[in-house]
């Protein structure tokens, strides 16, 4: 080969290298001519541990039955349970929860609880016994009736409960609609014109009291429990009068209410009364002493608002027997099973039925 191949062999191979060298320095990002750069196939990673979890963004309130994040104080109201004035009730399914007590003449008088509603019509209202306050002040409530006897007056008097008594002070809210029955069996008040009371009042409007029930964010199945059995059908007899009975439909997993053999009914809606909860306090009936009512008997007594005792928790169509007790009759009352484990009960509006202990109720 002579000397002018080689040098031209030589220009070749140092024009290829200098062509590889440049195009080396613009893949690996060094030099750029004003192209688009190329992307990076496998760009480094900055950190190979998992990314932190997003939270979930919290809840108003994991209830249904109300919102567990308010501090709005409720109302208690008093409801008639006597047989011609009870098929005219309306409001109740607005309640969070029903307490029902016996009282005298073999009939029941209810206090039903409302939290952050505005139910325009709720009743009908009637008067205090001794024993209700009690079970206001458990809830840290606003009383609200019309009425009382001389015992729950004193009770009212002494315990210093905040309460709206259509007798005296709450006249001008509340308003009878006659619907064919006596005067005393038609009172009805709204929560609208209750809180405007309250508010005028200058009561105290809100609580950090929470109802004693142990609400529970899981179905409760008591199906699964030890000593639990079905309650599909529930009769509570408070006298030959008046004989409540609840059934269980399957199919809203709610009982529903009837007295006397009818259905218990919204009387502007039409709606049933139902419960997700029905818990049974067996309590001691006794009487008062140095009072008497307009009959000249001595009014009924509940004995031991303070104490304890035996009764049921029923839900999604099964029972199992609980006890109570209340430490002070001021006191919440605390449910517990018999093995001392505390009930937990299930979302949905709860009614407590205060029951004579030395009858029995009937459960299948």
């Amino acid at each position: 080969m002579d000397e002018k191949t080689k040098k031209i062999i030589y220009v070749i191979c140092g024009v290829v290298l200098v062509a590889c060298v440049i195009w080396l320095l613009i893949d690996f990002k060094i030099i750029n001519f004003g192209g688009k750069e190329k992307p990076n196939d496998n760009p480094p990673v900055a950190n190979e541990t998992e990314p932190e979890p997003v939270p979930e963004p919290t809840q108003t309130s994991k209830l249904t039955i109300f919102d567990e994040n308010s501090n709005t104080r409720p109302f208690a109201i008093m409801i008639n349970n006597q047989p011609g004035a009870i098929k005219a009730q309306t409001g109740l399914n607005d309640a969070y929860a029903v307490y029902e007590f016996p009282i005298e003449g073999g009939m029941s008088r209810s206090l039903a609880f409302f939290k952050d509603k505005e139910t325009a019509q709720i009743g009908t209202v009637r008067s205090a016994r001794q024993y209700h306050p009690y079970y206001a002040l458990e809830h840290d409530a606003i009383y609200v009736h019309w009425g009382s006897n001389h015992p729950g007056s004193d009770v009212i008097s002494s315990t210093k409960i905040n309460h709206i008594d259509a007798n005296s002070n709450g006249g001008p809210f509340f308003r009878k609609n006659p619907f064919g029955l006596a005067t005393e069996h038609t009172g009805y008040t709204s929560l609208v014109k209750l809180q405007s009371f309250a508010k005028n009042k200058k009561w105290r409007l809100t609580t950090d009291v929470k109802p004693p029930f142990k609400y529970s964010y899981e179905n409760i199945d008591l199906s699964t429990m030890s000593g639990a059995k079905p309650a599909t059908t529930i009769d509570m007899n408070y006298s030959g009068s008046y004989k409540l009975k609840y059934t269980y439909n399957a199919e809203t997993g709610l009982y529903e209410r009837h007295y006397n053999g009818k259905d218990h009914k919204d009387y502007l809606s039409g709606e049933i009364f139902t419960a997700k909860n029905i818990l049974v306090e067996f309590v001691g009936i006794g009487s008062t002493k140095g009072y008497k009512d307009a009959a000249g008997t001595n009014y009924l007594d509940i004995t031991n608002v303070k104490g304890s005792g035996k009764g049921w928790y029923i839900t999604n169509g099964y029972a199992r027997e609980i006890t109570w007790s209340k430490s002070e009759k001021t006191a919440q009352t605390v449910y517990k099973y018999t093995d001392g484990t505390e009930v937990n009960i299930n979302d949905g509006r709860t009614y407590v039925n205060f029951f004579n202990k030395s009858k029995s109720i009937s459960i299948k």
